[in-house]
């Protein structure tokens, strides 16, 4: 599918199959941008659409945009036509509801983002500001063209932001917990980390601990190529039982974990609780080498422990990020109990387009009041912080 957006030369190209942009100018506006990702990789963008993952039969349809000047690759971002709301986390289906109380459809909507990975990062990867905002334009097109209820960006960054308001986009605010090494002195073990805890926060993570070292429980780590098929196995294994749990069933099938372990194995760490010989659960941590970030990603048991998962999930990756020098690690979506563990919280963003004027009204009145919530809740949390004064 190809379209006009401006005279000129630029040309807005949208595919319905990531492997058809050229990989290298992909990555390499990926490199360039504020906040790159190694979830913003081509690679891992095929992943999810190679392995069944992200595809139209799940409800992502892929409409990569693109915009070029003759062969030259000047932007681009991952765009999919959604018959849902799954796998997003920013929540909108109070929107949804609306729309079909009144008779009218809300779904498929365009989403730009990166599928069950609310990793905050650069969406719209450009070359300027002027590409970013005329891949916006495509964007907002592609969606009228369609006759598509709306159009959304989650988790971008601050350029994304930008472009999104220049075409009068309606911001909206979240929160996550995010970890931060010292600066400018790192600290020089995950005890140091601990004492500069507040006492009540540090006792409770050595009792945690503690609570796991006195049923036997030790954790083998394993980076990159140290993965072996099995041990991707005995983690999908477990992955599955987090999901069975509650009664759903996992996004991510175990084929894009093998092209994961083919295509991007400098990105992986894993962390397998190991009691009397026997593996009882495993936590997968994603890494940016380059940027110095791990980001929790997935886990799961296959016996309950208690404590366990606090232990495999922050504890453990914290204690190997200081060892290893990284400055700073994600915790996820939600879930404010991180903070008690010394992840602080960090203000995310989406941009929105509602095609239906009255209801883009609406949720413009609903987006201001929620924003005001928000800033008093981060607002709030920053009273109880766990570190010493």
């Amino acid at each position: 599918m190809q379209m006009e957006i401006a005279a000129g030369d630029y040309v807005i190209r949208v595919f319905g199959d990531p492997a058809q942009l050229p990989q290298a100018d992909w990555n390499a506006l990926l490199a360039a941008q504020a906040q790159p990702t190694p979830f913003m990789r081509l690679e891992y963008l095929k992943a999810l659409h190679d392995s069944g993952s992200a595809v139209a039969a799940t409800g992502w349809q892929a409409q990569f945009v693109s915009l070029w000047k003759q062969d030259q690759l000047l932007a681009a971002c991952p765009a999919y036509l959604k018959s849902h709301s799954y796998g997003e986390y920013v929540f909108d289906w109070a929107w949804a509801d609306a729309y079909q109380r009144h008779g009218l459809k809300y779904y498929p909507k365009l989403l730009v983002a990166v599928p069950f990975t609310p990793v905050p990062g650069s969406r719209l990867l450009a070359v300027n500001a002027e590409a970013r905002t005329l891949l916006m334009r495509g964007l907002q097109a592609l969606a009228s063209k369609q006759g598509l209820s709306s159009a959304h960006l989650l988790f971008g960054d601050a350029a994304d932001a930008l472009a999104a308001q220049t075409q009068s986009w309606m911001q909206r605010q979240g929160v996550q917990f995010h970890w931060q090494n010292r600066s400018p002195l790192p600290y020089a073990s995950f005890e140091d980390f601990l004492a500069s805890l507040q006492r009540d926060k540090r006792k409770k993570i050595q009792q945690e601990q503690r609570r796991v070292r006195e049923v036997d429980v030790h954790f083998e780590v394993r980076q990159g190529a140290q993965i072996m098929e099995a041990d991707w196995d005995f983690f999908y294994h477990c992955y599955q039982l987090t999901y069975r749990a509650h009664r759903s069933t996992p996004y991510l099938t175990r084929e894009f974990f093998r092209l994961m372990s083919r295509d991007m194995p400098e990105n992986w760490l894993l962390f397998t609780a190991v009691r009397a010989g026997e593996r009882i659960a495993a936590s997968l941590i994603a890494l940016d080498p380059p940027q110095g970030a791990a980001f929790g990603r997935y886990w799961g048991a296959v016996e309950s422990v208690s404590c366990l998962h606090f232990d495999a999930c922050y504890y453990q990756p914290l204690a190997w990020c200081i060892a290893n020098g990284y400055r700073r690690f994600e915790g996820g979506a939600q879930g404010e109990h991180k903070m008690a563990r010394g992840l602080l919280p960090v203000a995310t963003q989406s941009s929105h387009w509602l095609a239906h004027p009255d209801f883009s009204n609406a949720v413009a009145d609903f987006l201001a009041q929620e924003g005001q919530s928000m800033r008093a809740y981060v607002n709030e949390l920053e009273e109880h912080q766990p570190f010493k004064s």
